[in-house]
């Protein structure tokens, strides 16, 4: 049995976006040297890939990446193929190997000008545009024989790389998603071990939901799965090392000639002392109403409240206040948590018991006159199930009172508890009175949510926070009030920004309260450039959180044309899903125009179909019940979203390079695209000559033309319209 192996330093005329790589394939090709399977087989465009295994350990911003692959053969004859991994830049193949049965094979080195030429003969043959996403510094190659009918074939690789530090902040990537057109890719998980000199700050992925295991402060397992599929992306990692008590890391996108967009990190150390904690004073209120007692309600909010006054520091001062037709006051005023105060607060909450109506009203009145005048940072936690039936009920009024009895530095957390909440009403409540507003559906653990949300504000380190970066301009950044920052969190803002020139030393001013006294940080190594290639997937992150940011003006002060059409905009120039936006997949006259009539709605702001006004509007209008519920907790979290979920995209819509694209009568049409634009156009056809030498003048196009042999393409101000090439 013979193998060839060719590694290669290969320069391809694809060259993409900077630090744009692949997922590993192996292209399979006929066996000449085989016998012939008993019927004829269809080739597929890759293996398909069962599994995938990332273990990773970076030290000292040096990864050392393991990999393996397992691909699967299906077919009924014995292949041989072409195996492709585009490496990072700078990466250096420390081992590679093929596995059959026990046996591990190794093969030889071949040339970069036959690495090249195989290369491009598989792009022309196959006509497969995903092979574009093929491109980077370095291309490593493999010839992959024999590979067995309905077999699996397994390989390792082990590659070194040392990554680069920007404003503080160190990037690691590995390539899940792109190369997605090609194979299909089964389950994936990853294992990535940080290791520093310096404190770790600020570990962050816009692309999994990851789990962190810190030791210390100078390590930490990262580690994630998905399941099988799901259209994958790739695994993207930041961190930052800083010895400060509050580290701070900066990333940036933008385009020549646009605003671009940033999102500033911050999160405090680990290892603060006792004395170090800023003491709170927190009033817990809780509905006692009738309705309480039902589900087991209650019974979960007092296990909750319970943990809540158990795990008080002995520095805070705390009030319970019970509510149903009338407020129920553990106390006059705020009572020392200590062993003696906690012990009172458990007797108290043991002793509640749901009967009468709801006074809504009057329990936030109460509530609010708790506090006295302090440098401690002050929380309402406000527990209910219900809609206010007793006292004032006006919900206009309510919110009224509560903003003119709500205490300096006030904070107000609101709870909803099932779905005969007024949605309308918590979240304005929170909204305007410095907190936020959740709900517990009747699928969720009340006790473990409203405790976990306990034990993260228990230990408060920086209390009232403010931002200042006085050198650039910036606009739009969110969230639009900064929460305060506790143990173990990290506030993450994103925002836009424009300058005139590229600044390489920003200053920043972060100010607040810790521990009862005025804090001021300073920063000045930020660096906001003029073009930024990397870090595109930051614009429809901002638009996410902008559009979030739009639906809670809409639910709490009603629906006007100017937030529907910017939530219509940002809806369908990014691909987020809204309730004033759904992707059709409707057949049309022509492949685009500018203007379309569906269903009543008009848009004249781009691509035809992209969007109409549906049913599903009226959800964002929606008070009570279940929709209220959730198109609240959508609002929220997509204000607070740090990562692409690509599971709000439907087939019809790709995210490529920080652009979307839909699919309409099978052209992939970009989302910023105008006919009546005026716009110059270049027309290609997908494997000419001038398709490929196009492709060398701009390697950034490659990675939008991967997405299929025919596109209308907006870059740098002209439009490259792709059609597809002839049999």
């Amino acid at each position: 049995m013979r193998m060839k192996l060719w590694v290669s330093a290969l320069v391809l005329v694809f060259l993409a976006a900077l630090g744009t790589q692949a997922q590993g394939v192996i292209v399979p090709g006929p066996c000449n040297r085989c016998p012939l399977p008993p019927r004829p087989i269809t080739l597929p465009r890759a293996l398909p890939i069962k599994s995938i295994k990332i273990d990773t350990k970076i030290a000292s911003q040096v990864a050392t990446t393991h990999l393996e692959q397992i691909f699967r053969n299906d077919t009924d004859a014995t292949l041989e193929g072409t195996y492709f991994f585009p490496l990072p830049e700078s990466a250096s193949i420390s081992e590679f190997a093929i596995w059959d049965g026990e046996r591990r094979l190794v093969g030889e080195v071949r040339s970069r000008e036959e690495a090249r030429r195989i290369y491009d003969e598989i792009v022309r043959r196959q006509r497969d545009p995903g092979l574009l996403e093929y491109a980077g510094k370095d291309l490593f190659q493999a010839s992959i024989f024999p590979i067995p009918p309905h077999s699996d074939k397994k390989l390792e690789l082990t590659y070194t790389q040392v990554l680069q530090s920007d404003s503080g902040t160190v990037t690691y990537r590995y390539p899940l998603g792109v190369g997605r057109q090609l194979a299909q890719i089964g389950s994936v998980s990853g294992r990535i071990e940080l290791e520093s000199k310096d404190p770790l700050r600020n570990i962050y992925s816009p692309s999994h939901a990851v789990e962190i295991k810190r030791s210390g402060d100078r390590r930490s397992v990262i580690s994630f799965e998905s399941a099988g599929g799901k259209e994958p992306q790739d695994f993207q990692l930041f961190y930052g090392l800083s010895q400060e008590d509050f580290g701070v890391s900066l990333l940036t996108h933008r385009e020549p000639g646009k605003d671009g967009y940033f999102l500033l990190m911050i999160s405090p150390k680990d290892d603060w002392s006792e004395q170090e904690y800023t003491a709170k004073d927190i009033v817990f209120v809780l509905d006692t109403s009738g309705s309480m007692a039902e589900e087991g309600k209650m019974e979960k909010a007092r296990l909750a409240l319970l943990y809540g006054i158990r795990i008080l520091r002995p520095q805070d001062r705390f009030n319970v206040v019970a509510f149903a037709g009338e407020e129920h006051l553990m106390e006059t005023g705020l009572l020392a948590a200590d062993d003696q105060g906690r012990k009172r607060g458990e007797t108290f909450v043991q002793s509640l018991k749901p009967a009468g109506g709801t006074n809504i009203n009057q329990a936030l009145q109460t509530s609010f006159s708790q506090f006295t005048p302090s440098d401690h940072p002050k929380i309402v936690v406000f527990l209910t199930d219900g809609l206010p039936t007793v006292g004032e009920t006006n919900i206009a009024r309510i919110v009224e009172n509560a903003g003119k009895a709500r205490k300096p530095g006030m904070r107000l957390f609101t709870f909803g508890v099932g779905y005969d909440v007024n949605t309308a009403l918590l979240d304005k409540l929170a909204a305007e009175n410095g907190g936020v507003a959740d709900y517990v559906e009747p699928k969720e653990d009340l006790e473990v949510k409203v405790s976990n949300f306990f034990s993260k504000i228990n230990y408060p380190v920086l209390a009232d926070l403010k931002l200042q970066m006085p050198d650039v301009e910036t606009d739009l950044i969110y969230p639009r009030n900064m929460p305060d920052l506790f143990r173990g969190t990290q506030l993450t803002l994103i925002g836009r920004y424009r300058n005139a020139s590229t600044l390489e030393s920003v200053r920043l001013l972060l100010t607040g309260t810790s521990n009862g006294k005025a804090r001021s940080i300073f920063y000045n190594k930020l660096r906001f450039p003029l073009r930024e290639e990397t870090n595109d997937f930051l614009p429809r992150l901002w638009a996410t959180r902008r559009v979030g940011w739009l639906m809670e003006q809409v639910r709490t002060n009603g629906e006007q044309k100017e937030l529907r059409d910017e939530i219509v905009d940002l809806g369908t120039r990014y691909g987020i899903v809204t309730p004033y936006t759904s992707y059709l997949a409707v057949e049309s006259e022509a492949v685009v125009r500018d203007v379309t009539a569906v269903n009543g709605a008009r848009s004249d702001r781009g691509v035809q179909g992209l969007y109409t006004l549906s049913p599903k509007a009226a959800d964002a209008k929606a008070v009570t019940g279940a929709v209220a519920v959730q198109q609240s907790k959508r609002a929220r979290q997509q204000q607070e979203t740090s990562r692409i979920d690509r599971e709000d995209f439907s087939p019809a819509v790709k995210s490529v390079g920080g652009k979307t694209f839909y699919l309409r009568e099978g052209v992939w049409i970009d989302s910023e695209f105008k006919a009546d634009a005026g716009l110059p156009e270049t027309k290609l056809t997908f494997g000419s000559d001038e398709y490929f030498n196009l492709l060398k003048r701009k390697p950034e196009l490659a990675r939008l033309f991967s997405l299929g042999e025919q596109m209308v393409v907006v870059f740098e101000g002209r439009v490259y319209r792709v059609t597809a090439s002839k049999p």
